[in-house]
């Protein structure tokens, strides 16, 4: 069994070996053709900071104050600041391109001659293609931003314009960046990295380097490494987009071409992966369907100014800058409508997240079984 995935594999880091994935072994049983049937539990991820609520109230107030699910990330940063600096940056290039005098400008057309967005990968390549929910995207963070540029020189005069500075021993560009924590209103610092992926050419395991800025390069990467953070990142592309399940248009066929190259592996590591994926998929996809239960049940009580007074109005606006602006523009009482249409759109949202979700991993796992068959082997998750 060891040798065909692993059963202790890293959820944060290289070789910390955090995650256990190890099947119900009182369920584990073999059939009268002879398949052995491994089944796993639905597992969701670790969040030191936040218990589930049992009391179904409680869980529905979590969910308002913006609580209710946080997301692992692999950073300090909120990713709405480092895409605005990602921004600034790519809007420098922009410039070079409009200006005919500019010593950079024949360089820059080349470096943009795929877009904006595809000077940018990982994190904030889902970000800013809006690839991801908003809940996300509010919620996630990271500390730097990985480009793909092959027009280096362009690249290093763009960030130096826009305030970074070159790190001599790591090679890297830095820049100091702040911003308030709506929570708290303390102001954090923190320095925020950025490096060209082709100056790197790191090896992610598994034979595997980086090869450009595409949904399928970037789920290659995060389904190779699968620490907690490359798995919810593709967990919440796949809930945010249908198109992945059913395969509809050429972006997402070439993204399902990279869970078919990793089943086709059959390495230990990446089966382990896809096991948890769809174990987190599934048990993410329940969670989902329980807010949507609550959200249902109790969405009127943000009408109510006993169960939701001013002072907790003000409170869960602070989580959006946009319900924060709608308040001093609109007043509480337009807020509290203006909240609860949007608590009706979630109550069905969640559950077409979480019908996305299922509906993946079932396929994924009907796609890593057809690659166990001839070993008589067949991977489930508990209902």
């Amino acid at each position: 069994m060891t040798s065909i995935w692993d059963t202790k594999a890293d959820a944060v880091q290289k070789g910390d070996k955090l995650r256990d994935v190890s099947p119900l072994h009182d369920k584990t049983k073999v059939d009268e053709n002879g398949f052995t049937h491994y089944v796993f539990s639905k597992i969701m991820f670790n969040n030191p900071w936040y218990k589930i609520p049992d009391d179904e109230l409680e869980l529905f107030k979590k969910y308002l104050d913006g609580g209710s699910r946080m997301y692992p990330s692999d950073g300090k940063i909120p990713c709405d600041i480092v895409a605005g600096e990602a921004r600034k940056v790519l809007n420098h290039i922009v410039s070079c391109t409009e200006d005919s005098t500019n010593p950079y400008c024949n360089n820059a057309k080349k470096a943009l001659k795929n877009g904006k967005k595809a000077m940018v990968r990982g994190t904030l390549k889902l970000y800013l293609g809006k690839y991801t929910s908003r809940d996300w995207r509010r919620k996630r963070f990271t500390d730097d931003i990985d480009f793909w540029c092959f027009e280096v020189g362009v690249l290093d005069h763009a960030l130096k314009e826009c305030g970074w500075i070159k790190n001599k021993e790591t090679g890297e560009f830095e820049k100091q960046v702040q911003w308030t924590n709506p929570d708290t209103g303390e102001v954090r610092y923190e320095a925020l990295c950025a490096a060209n992926n082709l100056n790197q050419l790191l090896d992610f395991g598994a034979g595997s380097y980086l090869e450009g800025t595409g949904l399928k390069e970037i789920f290659n990467k995060k389904l190779k490494r699968g620490h907690d953070v490359d798995l919810s990142d593709i967990m919440n592309v796949v809930l945010n987009n249908k198109e992945l399940v059913d395969r509809s248009e050429e972006e997402w066929n070439n993204i399902w071409e990279t869970f078919e190259a990793a089943t086709n592996t059959r390495n230990s590591r990446i089966t382990s992966n896809l096991i948890s994926l769809c174990r987190y998929s599934l048990g993410t996809a329940d969670y989902l369907e329980r807010v949507s239960y609550v959200i249902n049940k109790y969405h009127d009580k943000i009408l109510d100014l006993i169960e939701s007074p001013n002072d907790s109005l003000e409170k869960i606006c602070r989580m959006s800058i946009h319900w924060m602006n709608y308040l001093k523009e609109s007043g509480p009482d337009e807020t509290r409508n203006m909240i609860h249409q949007f608590l009706l759109e979630q109550k069905d949202e969640k559950l077409i997240q979480a019908k996305n979700l299922r509906d993946f991993a079932y396929r994924v796992l009907k796609l890593l079984n057809s690659k166990y068959e001839y070993l008589k082997i067949i991977f489930e998750i508990e209902s």
